[in-house]
């Protein structure tokens, strides 16, 4: 009798658990919706609430109902799920258990403190909430997120979306155009110019121009070395590649690891100097050319993307980015590696290839020189590690 008895009471204890129920909650969407669908849910004890990540680039970050916006100490946060647009199937997900009765409160923490903040405009779950009329309702949670979206809003700078992945960046800088009379040794000309705020006026060091050496990868180095420099119109910059198979690709700073295009024509206008394989034996490397026109900030990657993106990797490239702006060189670095390193692999678009036409410079010197390709239309070469 003892022994059956035994039996009855570990068959209860194990009944709700037995019996619980998954809560499929969607992320965000295709259409760019900033929303948990459903937006709010009950749940019992050891209940699943599973989030499923959708299009663009959110989180479900345990919050509180006195401060939506804000991660509860000791809260679950889930990191940042990227999931590119053309993606159709087997979205990320993160499931939590629902350990007791009380509420839990959920936000996307995207552009936290600034007036894009996915928090602020609505993005924001509950699981047990009060209901309609009392003060602990989703209603009033969802209320209160606003209200805080609003006041960033409200006290804002301007900020700018990465062209992928929603990421907030820092806006473009305003440019101004100036008309400069330029003296140079025994020669003056007039030059028009865009100004930025701290780039310099665009006169050059002398007529000939300064040279500028930057090594491409290495032994097992994913790097340009110097990755970023200052440079006066006239300068020549003489990348020399090394190890592997890279190339310098020019892009843009909300774009770092697609080939920059025209906005109007949609076709690649920037300087690509195609696909440069070294094998590692070899003692005299292939270099390839730019000629610097203006002090405007020039971005570049290497779009190798075997085994995974170069430029994910950190391999970007800057030429007179504004270190006292937010647009700087760690700052390209970084969202060159949020948008398209490891963790956010599948973040990058399939779309980011090669350009179909190439660039405004010069020639590529193969080894010592003995043979000169000029640049001009270039396929994309075999990857070649």
């Amino acid at each position: 009798m003892f022994f059956s008895a035994a039996i009855v009471t570990l068959g209860l204890a194990l009944f709700p658990f037995a019996s619980a129920t998954v809560h499929d909650v969607t992320v965000g969407g295709s259409a760019g919706n900033l929303t948990y669908t459903p937006e709010a849910i009950f749940a019992s004890v050891g209940d699943q609430v599973v989030f499923h990540f959708q299009q663009k680039n959110h989180t479900a970050t345990q919050s509180s109902f006195a401060n939506p916006c804000g991660l509860k100490d000791g809260g679950f946060d889930t990191g940042f799920m990227p999931v590119p647009a053309n993606q159709t199937d087997n979205f990320p997900t993160y499931t939590i258990t629902v350990n007791d009765t009380n509420p839990i409160w959920v936000y996307c923490r995207q552009a936290a403190n600034t007036a894009a903040s996915h928090c602020g405009k609505g993005m924001v779950f509950a699981v047990n909430c009060g209901a309609d009329g009392s003060a602990n309702s989703f209603t009033a949670f969802k209320n209160a997120a606003l209200a805080i979206g609003a006041g960033l809003a409200a006290s804002a700078t301007p900020v700018a979306t990465a062209a992928y992945g929603g990421v907030t960046i820092p806006p473009a800088p305003s440019g101004v155009v100036a008309t400069q009379t330029v003296t140079v040794q025994s020669s003056t000309w007039t030059t028009v110019y865009t100004s930025y705020p701290g780039s310099p006026a665009p006169t050059p060091a002398s007529l000939e121009g300064t040279v500028h050496k930057i090594i491409v990868g290495g032994p097992g180095t994913l790097l340009f070395s110097p990755s970023n420099i200052s440079a006066q119109p006239r300068d020549v910059v003489v990348f020399e590649f090394h190890q592997k198979n890279h190339t310098v690709t020019q892009s843009s700073f909300a774009d770092p690891c697609r080939p920059l295009t025209n906005a109007t024509t949609n076709v690649a206008d920037g300087f690509d100097s195609g696909f440069f394989p070294v094998s590692d034996n070899t003692t005299e490397f292939p270099t390839w050319n730019f000629t610097v026109t203006d002090t405007a900030p020039v971005w570049a990657y290497c779009r190798q993307k075997t085994p995974s993106s170069h430029c994910g990797a950190g391999m970007v490239f800057a030429i007179n980015a504004v270190e006292s702006s937010p647009r700087n060189f760690s700052a390209f670095l970084s969202l060159a590696e949020q948008l398209n390193g490891t963790a956010a692999a599948a973040n990058a678009p399939s779309s980011a290839a090669a350009p179909t036409s190439t660039s405004k410079s010069g020639a590529a010197r193969v080894g010592a020189g003995a043979l000169t390709v000029v640049l001009g239309a270039l396929g994309v070469a075999a990857a070649m590690l």
